[in-house]
């Protein structure tokens, strides 16, 4: 390897993180894998270690996790019985890598696209504060800096001190392929975002394609506590006539599905036309319950497409789905790698407001055109 930069990658990531290399060494015009090796071991009794293969000594290195994927076996045997690897787990094995490097590298990063307990992410009453510890304990161990997507509250970053934190959107990887795959008339397109919580993201959305946006008030039950949530008692539609109109409701993750379906149903109530939805993690974590539910909702068309990202881990079944869309950001983040390694500026990066312009432009699909 000619370069001074190393990828490591977790078990939890390797397809994905197999593809950055490849987009990396396309970016960089290098024939040669950027990877090093990594072995994670268990014991007979469970207790677990890291070893780096290969040399990491003087190197920049970005070390990537998908903390999310509930789909990697893990290596002990609990009563012979074999068990999906946790949260909680995922994130042990990169702290074990980091102890494994033993501060011989020059830089580190690490590169979490779905951040570790980042839906835990503030206290009320009596309740650990497990992301802000989360991220104070990786730069206690010295990482220079954090990468990760979509962020569930992008104000954790104040948790940290003398560690950067890097929040990326993957709305230009995702809208490109909406604007190019899709047939819409921009000028009967609106954005709606299915929470307060989610406006922000919807507003970004809306602003780079010039549409619309309206947001859906969640009324809760903050007496009682469903499924670690207050459950929710009404929603309310803030915005212009959606009838007639196209749709893309935007939020930052699907876990059962059933908030982003409750509004697409409830749009579908009020005369909205075609229904694309639209999140940068697809979890699916109730596993064939959600996606029934999907399912069922296609069927009705109450939706069209599901667009989301490819930088968590979602089961092969799901991806076959006649209602998926999978984007690819491996080159969105290699780009962001390969600029941090540089030493250059990442903001060009992270606003596609004017490349997305263009592209509409280019195929006369922008509201100016018409």
């Amino acid at each position: 390897m000619s370069s001074n930069l190393r990828l490591v990658l977790m078990p939890n990531i390797s397809k994905f993180g197999t593809l950055v290399d490849e987009k990396l060494q396309l970016i960089r015009g290098e024939t040669h894998s950027n990877i090093v090796e990594v072995k994670l071991d268990r014991f007979s009794n469970g207790e677990g270690k890291a070893t780096i293969i290969d040399s990491i000594r003087g190197k920049d290195v970005f070390l990537l996790s998908d903390v999310g994927n509930y789909g990697e076996e893990s290596l002990y045997l609990s009563r012979c019985n074999k068990y999906m690897k946790s949260p909680d787990d995922h994130f042990q094995d990169i702290k074990r890598v980091i102890s494994a490097m033993n501060g011989k590298e020059n830089s580190l990063h690490v590169v979490m696209p779905l951040m570790y307990q980042s839906r835990q992410d503030k206290r009320k009453a009596c309740e650990s504060l497990d992301c802000s510890e989360a991220l104070r304990e990786l730069e206690h161990r010295g990482v220079d800096g954090i990468i990760t997507f979509d962020v569930h509250n992008p104000a954790i970053e104040n948790a940290l001190q003398n560690c950067s934190f890097d929040n990326l959107y993957p709305t230009y990887s995702i809208l490109s392929k909406f604007i190019v795959d899709e047939e819409y008339d921009s000028n009967n397109l609106m954005i709606v975002a299915p929470d307060t919580g989610a406006m922000d993201r919807a507003i970004f959305y809306a602003d780079s394609l010039g549409v619309d946006v309206g947001v859906f008030y969640k009324r809760r039950d903050f007496s009682k506590i469903v499924n670690g949530k207050n459950p929710i008692v009404e929603h309310k539609f803030l915005g212009n006539d959606v009838a007639g109109k196209d749709l893309i409701i935007t939020d930052d993750m699907i876990a059962s599905g059933s908030s982003i379906l409750e509004v697409a149903y409830d749009m579908k109530k009020r005369g909205a036309n075609k229904i694309y939805l639209v999140a940068t993690f697809p979890l699916f974590t109730e596993g064939e319950k959600s996606v029934k539910a999907f399912d069922e909702a296609k069927e009705k068309d109450i939706f069209y497409k599901l667009y989301t990202t490819n930088v968590t881990y979602v089961p092969e079944y799901i991806k076959e789905k006649n209602w998926y869309k999978e984007v690819d950001c491996s080159k969105y983040l290699a780009k962001i790698i390969n600029a941090i390694y540089e030493r250059d500026s990442i903001r060009p990066f992270l606003d596609s407001r004017s490349k997305l312009n263009e592209k509409m432009k280019t195929l006369g699909k922008h509201p100016s055109t018409k």
